[in-house]
């Protein structure tokens, strides 16, 4: 039995297996659940009697339209229903936003939510992946990212704030600032799916801003806060040309009834769900103390409903996964499949304190031997495909981005990005730019910004650039590790220079092995950038460097990849997911 459950998570290339296939292989009682991450206090008790006393009806007739249920949605929202798209799960936005608005190149900050990386890829499309840096708690420094974006020539730029699977969180007027310093890029998408769950700043949404800029898509999900991801509704705001090219190529039936019947039924429960969202971010703060006392236990500050953490030195998630399931019934997310992430991070759903008690009694038995079958150990290699773990990131990395961070390195040291100013520390928010006297033209050469844009000279912790020396023509390939000579003609200050092989002609790509802390080397030990693309690829055709969601799994690729007008109080939160209680 044990076994049976367990091998679902070998054949699951992608994600967790589902609740329900989780449930057939046991003796029919789910696990207590640490993976999905739901919103564990609604709907309440008496709004499920409800739904199961109307289950007939519900599941028996067609549904309204998407636009009558939209409409509905927007009314307790207080949205104008043009800037508005309601999909069958956050899921197939992505996917339409995919086919409609990514021409051929998308950028995203790794680790985050999978499909933001694979569905590109699945279409062929060139994903320029950002890695979060383990050593800086994996926050996302928006001046660097800005500047990768630049130095790659990227169309399309995604942001999750929250980020999945680590919680992090940007301040609003740095994403504001983001967007703006990135208004000639094709699409800026912000993912704000856990975003309701965010108690940092009282209106952290930029769906009022997005739906002013031409080129800027916030995406939401009901599922993951109302805690019914079995239904899949989730919605998108943006300008109304925007939501209405994803809008007219949805089917006008994609929302099932039980959609419908719970959105109709949101307006008399507004004080309770207001009320869900408290108790989770105290849970949140509870379940982080308790985890935060175990030996060896990282956690990270989360802003979502879940909390990243890091197993102690010799502990290996899949082993920790499997023996939580079956020793203890809890699932829990091992996050070696997520790229960007290895087998020692797990991703712990924000659970009530009773659930939390006993997760943490069965982390201290699996993870310091207090049971009988001892402390968790390193699993041997299996060849189950859980590649995972800096070398692998780095080799996803270099293969996809091109020439990789050494390359980046030479493109964008001491350049700046027009519009975006350097962050101060990570994870503490941009600050608001300057005024300056004319626009700037951007480094990729596209439309300039605004003239309100400040400019920066680089990014904190990044070398000046260094003239470049051309070294006399080498006969024969120097062996591996030769030290390279400094060139004599310096205006400035280098870096010690490390070992570096000079090879008399390119070689082919290889594996990189694991990138040091710092965030690019210095631009004086790097290969010349290689040449932007030529301009859109074709339809159908791989964009340069882009690689297919089985070459990244690891797979041979013949398997899928696997307003007023409140009825009672006015106690409804906003779009920006915080409580207006009246």
């Amino acid at each position: 039995m044990a076994d049976s459950v367990t091998s679902l998570f070998r054949s699951t290339a992608a994600h967790s297996p589902s609740m329900a296939a989780l449930t057939r292989e046991s003796d029919g009682a789910g696990p207590v659940d640490f993976c999905i991450p739901c919103n564990p206090y609604f709907p309440t008790p008496a709004m499920f009697e409800d739904m199961a006393a109307r289950l007939r009806d519900i599941i028996t007739y067609y549904p309204s339209s998407a636009d009558t249920i939209t409409a509905e949605l927007c009314g307790l929202l207080r949205l104008p229903p043009q800037c508005v798209a309601m999909g069958n799960g956050s899921t197939e936005l992505i996917t339409w936003i995919d086919h409609l608005l990514v021409r051929e190149s998308l950028a995203v900050p790794v680790p985050t939510f999978g499909r933001w990386t694979d569905q590109p890829m699945e279409t062929g499309k060139r994903v320029d992946m950002f890695p979060l840096q383990e050593a800086g708690g994996f926050a996302l420094d928006l001046a660097q990212y800005a500047e990768f974006i630049r130095a790659r020539g990227t169309r399309v730029a995604v942001i999750c704030n929250p980020n999945n699977p680590d919680g992090g969180f940007l301040h609003k007027h740095a994403v504001v600032q983001f967007m703006d310093a990135m208004a000639d890029l094709d699409l800026v998408v912000i993912d704000e799916s856990f975003l309701e769950f965010a108690d940092a700043e009282n209106e952290p949404s930029v769906v009022q801003e997005a739906m002013l800029r031409p080129n800027v898509i916030v995406l939401r999900s009901l599922g993951k806060n109302f805690g019914l991801h079995g239904i899949r509704f989730g919605y998108l705001v943006a300008n109304p040309a925007l939501a209405g090219r994803v809008r007219s190529m949805l089917p006008k039936w994609n929302l099932n009834s039980f959609a419908e019947h719970v959105v109709f039924m949101l307006k008399e429960h507004g004080a309770e769900y207001a009320q869900s969202l408290h108790q989770v971010r105290r849970d949140r703060m509870d379940m982080s103390g308790q985890l935060s006392s175990l030996p060896g236990l990282t956690v990270y500050p989360s802003q979502g409903n879940f909390l990243f953490v890091r197993l102690p030195v010799g502990a290996e998630g899949t082993v920790v996964r499997d023996r939580m399931l079956t020793e203890h019934r809890i699932l829990v997310r091992e996050c070696g499949n997520k790229i960007g992430s290895s087998s020692r991070f797990l991703r712990l759903v924000v659970r009530p304190q009773v659930d939390v008690r006993r997760l943490v009694t069965g982390l201290e038995q699996v993870l310091y031997g207090t049971s009988r079958r001892g402390a968790a150990a390193p699993e041997q290699a299996t060849g189950t495909g859980y590649s995972s773990g800096t070398a692998a990131v780095d080799r996803l990395v270099s293969r996809t981005n091109g020439a990789g961070l050494r390359g980046l390195a030479a493109q964008t040291a001491g350049a700046g990005v027009p519009g975006l100013a350097a962050a101060p520390s990570a994870g503490t928010g941009m600050p608001l730019p300057a005024a300056v006297s004319a626009p700037a033209a951007d480094a990729g050469g596209g439309m300039p910004v605004p003239a309100a844009a400040s400019v920066v000279t680089g990014v904190p912790g990044m070398p000046q650039p260094v003239p470049q020396q051309v070294p006399a023509p080498v006969p024969q390939p120097v062996p591996q590790q030769v030290p390279q000579p400094v060139p004599q003609q310096v205006p400035q200050p280098v870096p010690q220079p490390v070992p570096m092989p000079a090879p008399a002609q390119p070689l082919a790509p290889v594996a990189q092995a694991p990138m040091p802390a710092a965030a690019f080397p210095a631009a004086a030990q790097v290969p010349p950038p290689m040449p932007p693309p030529a301009g859109p690829t074709p339809p159908g055709v791989p964009a340069r460097g882009g690689l297919t969601a089985a070459q990244v799994r690891g797979t041979d690729g013949l398997s899928m990849a696997p307003a007023t007008g409140w009825q009672g109080p006015q106690s409804w939160p906003d779009p920006a997911g915080m409580d207006q209680v009246g």
